[in-house]
């Protein structure tokens, strides 16, 4: 269980990212972050394992009050937040089984990690995880030699080897064809089922994100303006989400492409 209350982020600017938000996100369910460009999406995210600071208010994981930790027990709760990134975040010149293996980084230790020796467990895990978003035969590949859908499959084994209890997920498709766009979020979805995940997602594309999402939360200038089912994403709450503007489309777009996939 995810729980923000009251999470506020004010940056030295004056500019208001977070206004008091509260959210409270399930094991297993996976929520998209919805809203416009400086919303606070990414920032939200960024507070809750604290690469930004939270100005006021509380992250709690399972019952543990992140924003209250010191440096060291910082660290040990990180490993149970998986960070997918939009750029990937891998190291080119490391192979995808390097590149995996880095997010046990946390349980194994710098000098262990330093000399690549990780325990055999973690190896066998890193197979298992390659072979579930199929990459097994390119482990041995080095990431610079793979295409955009199949490095953000790579980031996605490196986030679930850390064995986490929340995946926080900045933008996953951005950068992504609309095809390889669903491929990542259905697995990205399905892994969070078979592993009873919550998962927070960051994501753009409306359309997208009703498609395969269970729970839809939009922010506007750093509050929570709407929290509901995708069906309930009309245009009336995309006008008070984005602006006003001409939503019968996007929607349109959704209904056609669910008739597709049931076909």
């Amino acid at each position: 269980m995810l729980r923000l209350e009251q999470l506020t982020k004010i940056y030295k600017t004056g500019d208001k990212a977070l206004k008091a938000v509260d959210l409270e996100i399930p094991k297993g369910q996976v929520l998209a972050l919805i809203g416009p460009s400086g919303a606070g999406k990414s920032t939200l995210i960024r507070c809750i394992n604290r690469l930004v600071e939270p100005s006021s208010g509380k992250v709690q994981l399972n019952g543990v009050e992140l924003t209250s930790l010191g440096s060291s027990a910082l660290r040990r709760e990180r490993r149970r937040m998986g960070m997918i990134f939009q750029e990937y975040a891998l190291v080119e010149r490391l192979t995808v089984m390097e590149n995996v293996l880095s997010g046990r980084l946390g349980y194994v230790g710098f000098f262990r990690s330093f000399l690549r020796k990780f325990p055999q467990s973690d190896v066998d895990e890193a197979f298992r995880l390659l072979d579930r978003v199929g990459l097994l035969a390119m482990a041995d590949k080095r990431a610079d030699e793979l295409s955009g859908g199949q490095r953000q499959r790579v980031g996605i084994c490196r986030a679930l080897i850390q064995n986490p209890s929340v995946l926080l997920v900045d933008e996953p498709t951005a950068s992504l064809d609309p095809k390889t766009s669903r491929q990542i979020m259905r697995l990205i979805v399905e892994l969070c089922e078979e592993r009873k995940l919550a998962a927070i997602v960051n994501i753009h594309d409306v359309a997208l994100a009703q498609m395969f999402v269970q729970r839809i939360v939009g922010l506007q200038s750093g509050a929570i303006v709407f929290d509901g089912a995708p069906a309930e994403l009309d245009e009336d709450v995309l006008t008070r989400i984005y602006g006003a503007e001409d939503w019968s489309e996007t929607i349109q777009k959704v209904d056609e492409d669910d008739e597709e996939d049931a076909a």
